[in-house]
């Protein structure tokens, strides 16, 4: 078995979290906020141990990476509270009431 492995070095996360590499399609925005926010539940995305939480998913995510992690935090700070939510119509869009189409 090789020990280089290629997945991961086709994409280098950007230690920052400030930027994505270009144009991302409006049904991988909402994945990636709406899986981040599966990953955080219970935890408030502000909070040091939610930021550390966020950063840890964002790095280990593959897709996730392709989406800027102050994106995926903005929005994630605008999720009302009570009841279920998911966020849809890409960087331009906003939670919805209820369950995703698309987990």
């Amino acid at each position: 078995m090789p020990a280089e492995r290629p997945f991961l070095a086709l994409t280098d996360p950007d230690p920052e979290g400030q930027g994505s590499r270009g144009a991302v399609p409006d049904a991988l925005f909402d994945l990636a906020v709406n899986r981040a926010a599966a990953a955080l539940r219970g935890i408030k995305p502000s909070s040091q141990a939610g930021a550390t939480a966020l950063a840890a998913w964002h790095a280990r995510t593959r897709f996730a990476r392709r989406v800027a992690l102050n994106d995926i935090r903005a929005a994630l700070e605008q999720k009302p509270e009570p009841g279920v939510w998911h966020w849809a119509g890409g960087p331009g869009g906003g939670w919805q009431a209820g369950k995703a189409p698309f987990p």
